[in-house]
């Protein structure tokens, strides 16, 4: 590897306020903001606005969207323009 062109590769915190979780991981992405971690080691902080803790997809709380509503309406709607269109 050249030397001197790569970033620093570092323990980073990255915390997800909403959810009120954070974790310890390595990165490159920088911070002006430091958190003491739990080690008593000080390290970068970086605010996320979803991590696993907090996207309904993980958590469960996922909200079903009804898409075959959609798609009949869509169906009824442009069905006659579809006839008319030679395939």
């Amino acid at each position: 590897m050249k030397g001197g062109i790569h970033p620093e590769y570092r323990p980073v915190v990255y915390r997800d306020r909403a959810a009120d979780f954070a974790f310890l991981t390595r990165s490159t992405a920088t911070s002006d903001q430091t958190i003491e971690w739990t080690d008593g080691n000080t390290y970068p902080v970086i605010d996320v606005q979803v991590s696993s803790a907090s996207h309904p997809f993980w958590t469960g709380r996922q909200r079903l969207v009804d898409s075959a509503g959609r798609v009949e309406r869509f169906r009824a709607r442009y069905a006659r323009h579809g006839a008319q269109r030679p395939r």
